[in-house]
């Protein structure tokens, strides 16, 4: 199971209890749960209802770069055209096969 990320919010950083505490943990948990291209539009939904500067709070809560939200954001406007729907990544993504890879 993938590490909880540890919440990077002002309040949480400094071991402060907070109103959204639970919340964060919450979105955390379930973001370890996700795979990445679910991760990045949960992300991007979380950031859409929180408005303006959503992108760096959900930024700073889940560890995702913003520009991994905003691609997610991109997506969901797009309906997930875009994306297969049997497979995470898009053909020709990741890493190569072993067996392509080449030595000098």
């Amino acid at each position: 199971m993938p590490e909880l990320h540890q919440c990077q919010c002002p309040p949480c950083r400094q071991g402060l209890t907070h109103s959204e505490q639970l919340l964060h943990q919450q979105i955390n948990l379930l973001m370890s749960r996700l795979d990445e291209q679910q991760r990045r539009w949960f992300a991007a939904v979380e950031a859409n209802r929180l408005g303006h500067g959503g992108d760096e709070r959900i930024a700073n809560i889940t560890g995702l770069d913003p520009k991994t939200i905003r691609r997610g954001r991109q997506e969901l406007s797009d309906s997930l055209n875009s994306r297969p729907v049997e497979k995470v990544r898009l053909e020709g993504a990741g890493r190569p096969l072993a067996e392509k890879k080449t030595r000098p």
